[in-house]
């Protein structure tokens, strides 16, 4: 019987994949304010950067400030009492001292003081809360930074604790890019990845993987893989699309056409034809992946072994067969 045959041979490739990420900062803030209220202004938009206590925006304040002014008012007339407090007390004990006055009057001057030592600490407080409370309507940077993007507009009302505007902090960069689940799968890793942005595809740089997402996006299919950016080119700017390129490191495989690929009970196999006798054998095999026009895989031929690629349909183990083609 006349079939096909090709003889494997191991070979050598690079593969690499490219994929579009996002560049943003290794560290970022979500800067909300501690109350809510209307905004009136915004001082910072995106890209902007910012030193440490500069102002982001600012909230109606005329609540706050009235307050601060009642306050004020109270901690004034509590620390006049206090110290009207203490004379009445000194001059007590002085009458007492000289016979003038009774220890009831004396204890009832300390009893005074008592109070107003109490209420001007009430008055000390509440003075401390009003004036907190009208430093909370102005959002402040924590440290120098980036602002990455803003969520309020002059006019708008919000709630305490909602997120306002998001900030880079520090010079770190690292792109983030959404990878196939299956990329990921195998022995192979990827140790470095080649960036370069969209706008200048001929300025490379390197990014290393540090984060790789347990989870799989279940809408997607893909995995976040997060690549710290080394060494940023200039004019590098959050938000920026990029290009990622990768590569498993060069394994020799054997690679066969699709139409040499038959099955055993165990699994994929190929038929094997000893060059001697011209008999065939069921071999196993295991198969590392499928491209476009051939299979290639991980184990189970060897480099130089003899395989039917049409006419397979015909044979059973021990089959002798003979080589059609050119070689005939």
């Amino acid at each position: 019987m006349a079939v096909e045959i090709v003889v494997a041979s191991k070979g050598i490739e690079q593969r690499s994949f490219s994929l579009t990420g996002e560049i943003r900062p290794k560290e970022s803030l979500m800067a909300a304010f501690p109350i809510g209220g209307r905004v009136i202004e915004v001082l910072a938009e995106p890209g902007e950067k910012i030193e440490a206590n500069a102002p982001l925006a600012r909230l109606d304040s005329i609540q706050q400030e009235l307050a601060v002014r009642t306050a004020e008012a109270g901690l004034t007339t509590a620390r006049a009492d206090h110290v009207q407090t203490i004379e009445n007390l000194q001059r007590a004990e002085a009458l007492l001292a000289s016979g003038a006055t009774t220890r009831a009057a004396r204890d009832a001057a300390d009893d005074a003081l008592r109070t107003a030592e109490g209420a001007l600490e009430q008055a000390e407080a509440d003075w401390d809360r009003a004036t907190k409370a009208l430093a909370d309507t102005v959002l402040r940077a924590p440290s120098a930074s980036t602002v990455i993007s803003r969520m309020v507009e002059p006019g708008q009302i919000i709630g305490a604790a909602q997120t306002a505007m998001e900030l880079a902090l520090g010079k770190g960069y690292e792109a983030v890019f959404e990878v196939p689940e299956a990329m990921l799968i195998g022995e192979a890793s990827y140790s470095s990845v080649s960036l370069s942005r969209l706008s200048s595809p001929e300025v490379e740089f390197q990014g290393r993987i540090t984060e790789v997402s347990p989870l799989i996006n279940p809408s997607t299919g893909t995995v976040a893989v997060t690549v710290e950016v080394v060494n940023p080119p200039d004019g590098l700017s959050f938000g920026e699309p990029i290009r990622g390129t990768a590569s498993r490191p060069a394994v020799a495989r054997v690679n066969l056409p699709y139409s040499a690929i038959s099955a055993s009970a165990e699994g994929p196999a190929v038929w094997h034809v000893d060059p001697e006798t011209m008999q065939v054998s069921l071999q196993p095999v295991e198969i590392d992946r499928y491209d476009t026009s051939r299979i290639i895989l991980s184990d189970g031929i060897e480099d130089g072994s003899w395989i039917v690629t049409k006419g397979a349909q015909l044979l059973y183990p021990g089959r002798t067969v003979r080589r059609a083609g050119a070689d005939q």
